[in-house]
């Protein structure tokens, strides 16, 4: 089954999918570049609006998209060892987020209505977000951590950093990837 589905979507990866080009060029589409990857997924920050063309220069520090290499449209496409995949680095980049960013929770949730690339969303929420600001509206408190292009590969490199030499089971017991 899951060579079918691979099959099935291998030639939706199309020179138009955003997050195919994104993994295939990086460069200003991907600040920092990978926050992690692996043969299967790839963590990475978001953008500012001006690397897409749009107005303004920062962007919501620690929003992290979670993504298969392989364009699949949405969860049930992902094949059993993907879906294992992108479980894995959601949980593993949330820790992060808590451990290098001080977040005080990490939100995860899938879309899927803009791009036909799955993509996870984890979003982190600070200490001292008013309740009003948690979940969808946790970016648009305006004390919210923000930053430019500098910041954001700032935080990538810690990140990467820590997913690489300081990652836990979330447990302390460290991971023997």
């Amino acid at each position: 089954m899951d060579a079918k589905i691979a099959d099935m979507t291998a030639e939706n990866d199309t020179a138009d999918c955003f997050v195919c080009r994104k993994h295939r060029d990086r460069a200003a589409l991907m600040p920092g570049g990978p926050v992690a990857e692996d043969e299967l997924v790839l963590v990475s920050h978001i953008v500012t609006p001006d690397a897409l063309g749009r107005a303004g220069s920062t962007a919501y520090l620690g929003h992290l998209f979670v993504e298969p290499r392989r364009h699949a449209p949405g969860l049930a496409d992902l094949t059993d060892a993907e879906a294992r995949s992108v479980g894995l680095w959601s949980a593993r980049a949330s820790r992060a987020l808590r451990e290098v960013a001080g977040a005080e929770h990490v939100y995860a949730m899938v879309i899927g209505d803009g791009v036909p690339h799955l993509h996870v969303h984890l979003l982190p929420r600070f200490p001292g977000t008013p309740r009003e600001y948690w979940w969808t509206r946790v970016d648009e408190w305006p004390m919210a951590r923000r930053g430019g292009t500098a910041e954001i590969e700032e935080l990538v490199r810690e990140l990467r950093g820590h997913l690489t030499h300081g990652a836990t089971t979330g447990s302390g017991i460290p991971d023997a990837r």
